[in-house]
């Protein structure tokens, strides 16, 4: 392998592919996440090819890769959670954007539900089906008798009537409030 012999590579990782990741399973309890790792350690295996690898006692080398890749990905997570929970301390304590932003977050949903009730009927029945009730196209044009083509036209025309109209409002909106 350190002659960089492509088939001495694929020879260690078919013979120990499965052993590694069967220990990294167990420890991790997530398939990915063990693959992952596994990949991690071959890759790292080839690219220090040239560094003296353990010729006696490869299997063991790979172990305690894997076994050091695992310790990483524990601390990470670790890290990972404190930051998580102190980000949700800090919005506990620090409730959301100033009122201004609310206030035009709330004219711009009131703009947006007027533009969804000024489309034509049956073009807002398919666009609060897909968009509110969150129902596929495959369920939409199942339950209305018609077919997915004719709901994505009937979704896609929706969302343009909707950006026209938002388009030159959200433009004054902003205008009035700088």
């Amino acid at each position: 392998m350190k002659e960089s012999d492509h088939s001495a590579y694929n020879e260690i990782y078919h013979r120990y592919f499965f052993l590694i990741f069967t220990h990294a399973y167990k420890k991790l309890q997530d398939e990915e996440q063990a693959k992952d790792i596994v990949q991690d350690v071959f890759a790292t295996l080839w690219f220090k090819r040239d560094i003296n690898l353990p010729v006696t006692n490869l299997a063991g080398y790979l172990f305690v890769a894997v076994r050091n890749k695992i310790f990483d990905h524990f601390a990470h997570e670790k890290v990972r959670t404190k930051y998580v929970d102190s980000l949700h301390d800090y919005w506990k304590t620090n409730p959301g954007p100033p009122t201004d932003h609310r206030i035009r977050e709330n004219e711009l949903k009131g703009y947006i539900e007027k533009a969804v009730n000024e489309l034509p009927p049956k073009m807002r029945q398919v666009f609060e089906m897909s968009r509110i009730e969150e129902l596929s196209y495959k369920e939409i044009a199942a339950q209305l008798h018609t077919t997915e083509n004719n709901v994505s036209k009937q979704v896609n025309n929706a969302l343009r009537l909707i950006k026209t109209k938002l388009g030159s409002l959200a433009l004054i909106t902003f205008l009035i409030n700088l």
